[in-house]
């Protein structure tokens, strides 16, 4: 028996307005994708792309995107998703666009990228927090310590942080 290979797009919608993130739905990227394809590659872009095409995850949020798709048609609906300039979801138009971030095999190598990228993230705007007695970066850390997945006990911030080790190497 042959595996279905399939491929896994990490995509982040960006829109001027933070607001119109929450605006959308699965259904919605869905079809803004799909209709990219077909109007860049016709008809045989719109079949080829179609089968085993689907969002698996929406992080409105953040605007994080997980999408699904045929190995063979990689080429084609990487190369439509610059022309999605708007995505219609509720009956509203939200201007935005798709900036592709990762290509994988499995949704867990997306997973283990989109953590690296956003403790890249994390580590650039963390040095920007400008506050009286470094407090505001402090409660950062904290909270993004208790945030993380942990065996047994929550790890506790003390001042110096993974994050200013990681900056030194």
């Amino acid at each position: 028996m042959v595996r279905v290979k399939s491929r896994y797009l990490l995509c982040e919608v960006n829109v001027s307005e933070s607001s119109d993130l929450l605006l959308l739905d699965d259904r919605a990227v869905a079809g803004a994708v799909r209709s990219a394809v077909a109007r860049m590659h016709g008809d045989y872009g719109a079949a080829l792309c179609s089968i085993r095409f689907s969002v698996k995850y929406l992080n409105v949020h953040n605007g994080m995107v997980f999408l699904r798709f045929p190995k063979s048609c990689f080429q084609f609906l990487w190369s439509a998703l610059p022309f999605i300039t708007n995505i219609e979801s509720r009956g509203q138009q939200i201007p935005c666009f798709l900036n592709c971030l990762h290509v994988g095999g499995t949704i867990r190598t997306c997973q283990k990228f989109l953590i690296r990228y956003n403790t890249q993230q994390l580590q650039r705007i963390l040095p920007k927090c400008k506050n009286a007695g470094n407090t505001e970066k402090d409660h950062v850390c904290q909270e993004i310590l208790n945030c993380l997945p942990t065996r047994g006990t929550k790890p506790t911030y003390e001042g110096g942080s993974e994050f200013e080790e990681d900056e030194r190497e």
